[in-house]
């Protein structure tokens, strides 16, 4: 049995995504799909746009066998911890035999000669990287351009400027740090720009999907048939102003109290927040109009607005420097928790139960919460979860369900 694993977000899950699925399935031999998805917290530093439920569900349905979620200490870090997080949790199930990811490029040997110098790190590379950062570039442009210099090739230069084969690297970064078995697959993308916010094609992607949602008239969901399979495009429609749409702005009232409670000092206890970006919150934060004003008020030339969502986030989760390293420094991902499956796929039950070196956690409200680290990543998770559905049920007007409450979604 063959077992390939994708890292996704599926926010939400559309023709692209479907698409990803048939073709790692074709390209690696697998018999099973297992996603690592993120949950109702993004890379981009976002609330997700719909539940993770509800993305599990759509992501069943367009064909993953299982769905796993990443923990929230990842899905919101920058693009080298989401995906050391993610890798991490495949690895450590000990049956999945290959990742399968969507790159802008679909060139693994590219992908691969980048991530191989950015593990290693040679020293004239990183005097390249440090003097391109001194000149006041920022990081990721920093080694875009030391990457050309040290390989005197423009070509990776411009591989660097997308985000999927940014992504890309990183996942192959981790495969490589980790030494692990799974192989390395990477197919094109189909869909239109990441960034595209334009219904283009046939695979438009998530974002442009998004977009539409920020106008004030009604959806066209009879246009959103084009886009997403008929299950996925069904369930967005009966959970319009229901389940979703979640914005940034909707949580800005959180964000703003919990701003007026820190300090300069705390503030750097914080993943990613250093005493420059604290000192910028506590000089701005009278300033604070709604959380995207306020990520546009505090992005620099050096630090981008994706970054500084990312660090909101981790504010208002309570995500800090401390507890990261310490998992990292003890295995990474603590568990493996299911948010759905395939009712003709619990063959991957049997597997995980005799290979992983972590639980798969099916009912998080049973558990024995005595190791501290587990119990401390698990709370973070069920913290963030907690919130977001505050966020539903208060601007739907939905009755609200604990996490500990959820059922996993079974098709």
């Amino acid at each position: 049995m063959k077992i390939v694993g994708l890292i996704t977000e599926y926010n939400p899950f559309h023709n692209g995504h479907k698409y990803h699925i048939e073709q790692a399935r074709k390209i690696t031999g697998a018999d099973y799909v297992i996603a690592v998805m993120s949950g109702d917290f993004v890379q981009r530093g976002a609330p997700a746009f719909l539940p993770k439920h509800l993305r599990a569900k759509m992501a069943l349905d367009g064909g993953c066998d299982m769905v796993l979620e990443l923990p929230v200490c990842y899905a919101t870090g920058s693009a080298e911890y989401f995906a050391y997080g993610a890798v991490s949790l495949l690895d450590r199930l000990g049956c999945v035999d290959s990742i399968c990811f969507g790159s802008e490029c679909g060139d693994y040997d590219s992908l691969l000669k980048i991530a191989q110098l950015l593990v290693n790190e040679p020293s004239n590379y990183k005097t390249l990287f440090q003097d391109f950062l001194r000149s006041g570039m920022s990081f990721p442009l920093a080694r875009q351009h030391a990457l050309r210099e040290y390989f005197n090739d423009s070509s990776l230069e411009q591989i660097l400027e997308s985000p999927n084969n940014i992504l890309g690297i990183e996942y192959i970064k981790a495969l490589l740090s980790r030494k692990s078995k799974m192989n390395g697959f990477t197919i094109t993308r189909k869909d239109s720009s990441y960034h595209d916010t334009t219904l283009s094609s046939e695979f438009s992607s998530a974002s442009a999907i998004r977009h539409i949602y920020t106008d004030s008239g009604e959806i066209d969901f009879e246009l959103l048939d084009r886009y997403l399979p008929n299950a996925g495009a069904k369930l967005l429609k009966e959970n319009y102003k229901k389940r979703y749409p979640v914005f940034s702005n909707d949580l800005s009232l959180l964000l703003r109290y919990r701003l007026l409670s820190e300090t300069k000092e705390s503030l750097t206890q914080y993943m990613d927040i250093n005493t420059e970006l604290a000192n910028r919150i506590i000089n701005s934060r009278n300033h604070f109009m709604n959380f995207e004003q306020f990520c546009d008020l505090l992005k620099t030339r050096e630090l981008t607005y994706a970054r500084i969502s990312r660090c909101l986030l981790h504010i208002l989760l309570n995500i800090q420097k401390s507890d990261l390293q310490n998992f990292m420094d003890n295995g990474t991902c603590m568990y493996a928790r299911i948010l759905g499956f395939k009712k003709n796929a619990t063959e991957i039950f049997s597997h995980i139960n005799q290979k992983a070196e972590i639980p798969l956690i099916t009912n998080p409200g049973s558990l024995d919460l005595s190791d501290d680290l587990f119990s401390k990543m698990l709370s973070l998770d069920i913290y963030a979860a907690d919130l977001y559905e505050n966020i539903i049920s208060s601007k739907y007007d939905q009755p609200f369900i604990n996490e500990l409450t959820q059922q996993i979604i079974k098709e």
